[in-house]
């Protein structure tokens, strides 16, 4: 049975309003021998640099409300109540880094706590941005799956709230809300084209456990003027939602480490799994070189600071023009992250 997902853009809007670091990220345009390459650009997303920005705050605060109305028998209140009830309540997850920081800040900004399980593949700079956020940082197991068990343990143990970006039979609110947040990006991207009386030919967007592409493909489907062709973009190492697609259901891939590390994830959100499913995308993998060379090549040529997470989908495209046999095209990639100071690629 497909799980839910009936995202309302228009309530994480108002909920960034009270966030006054919120700005809708650039789009920039190039021209290219293949023709238009749109870029949105998420590198300084919300102070944070990272899309996840738009997820994690927004979930807290539902799953804030959550907690009053589960504890107090009433509707959440609107006022410093609410503040003051989240001071005992701590969020608990697994992170590659830019997820749990979203969380941390998220938590911050409604008077809550955030303990943060990071694998020990995941770079002390990243350790050292969540505590600057305010967040307890537990290092836990060697890879990011082996995080995501020991944060579940967590919370079980110590009655936190357990926020993941990834869904499993059984968990679905939360990873659904920090989904529900992703989708103003595609909200974003519609004002531009719409604005711009022009729409992209192909959309390229990489995943991990698939959030980002499932909140995306969902809102493409539902709402734009212009149908695109949708490529979700995986590591080689870690093609989890391919392979999950090609078997027709929910499966675990194995395979070495990824310098991809954001994207480098072996399992699938089921939320993003029932979703692309239904929304007629294709999948296409890269491996570590090309990421690596489509990171330089965002900086040199059009001066975008990203890792090689954040450039999987120029790489994919990359490959893709290689077979083009007009130059017309008009794609559009997404620079996920900026690159981290004293963090290595």
């Amino acid at each position: 049975m497909p799980t839910p997902f009936s995202p309302d853009p228009a309530r994480v809007f108002a909920f960034l309003k009270r966030w006054p670091i919120y700005r809708p990220t650039p789009v920039r345009d190039f021209k290219t021998a293949a023709g238009t390459l749109f870029v949105k650009d998420e590198t300084a997303r919300m102070g944070l640099g990272a899309f996840k920005a738009l997820g994690g705050p927004f979930a807290v605060a539902r799953l804030l409300e959550d907690r009053w109305t589960e504890v107090m028998k009433t509707p959440a209140p609107a006022d410093g109540k609410l503040r003051d009830f989240a001071k005992d309540i701590t969020f608990v997850c697994a992170s590659a880094g830019n997820h749990g920081l979203a969380v941390a800040a998220g938590a911050r900004h409604a008077g809550a706590r955030a303990r943060i399980h990071l694998a020990a593949t995941v770079q002390q700079v990243f350790a050292d941005r969540l505590e600057a956020q305010g967040a307890s940082v537990v290092r836990s197991g060697d890879t990011y799956e082996e995080s995501v068990a020991a944060a579940t343990r967590d919370a079980d143990e110590t009655n936190g709230i357990l926020l993941a970006d990834a869904s499993w039979p059984g968990y679905h609110r939360p990873p659904a809300l920090v989904m529900e947040g992703y989708t103003v990006m595609a909200e974003e991207l519609r004002a531009y084209f719409e604005a711009r009386g022009e729409w992209p030919m192909d959309v390229f967007v990489q995943a991990g456990v698939g959030g980002l592409a499932g909140a995306l493909a969902h809102m493409i489907r539902a709402n734009w003027a212009v149908q695109p062709r949708i490529v979700v973009v995986e590591p080689d190492a870690a093609p989890c939602l391919r392979e999950s697609h090609r078997a027709g259901k929910f499966v675990k891939v194995e395979g070495p480490v990824s310098n991809m590390g954001r994207l480098d994830c072996k399992e699938p959100s089921l939320i993003a799994f029932d979703i692309l499913r239904r929304c007629d995308v294709v999948y296409q993998t890269v491996s570590d070189g090309a990421a690596a060379a489509a990171q330089r090549k965002f900086q040199e040529a059009y001066g975008i600071t990203t890792t090689p997470s954040g450039a999987a989908g120029l790489a994919a495209l990359q490959a893709h023009e290689s077979a083009r046999t007009h130059e017309n095209a008009k794609a559009l990639v997404i620079a996920t992250e900026g690159a981290v100071s004293g963090a290595k690629i």
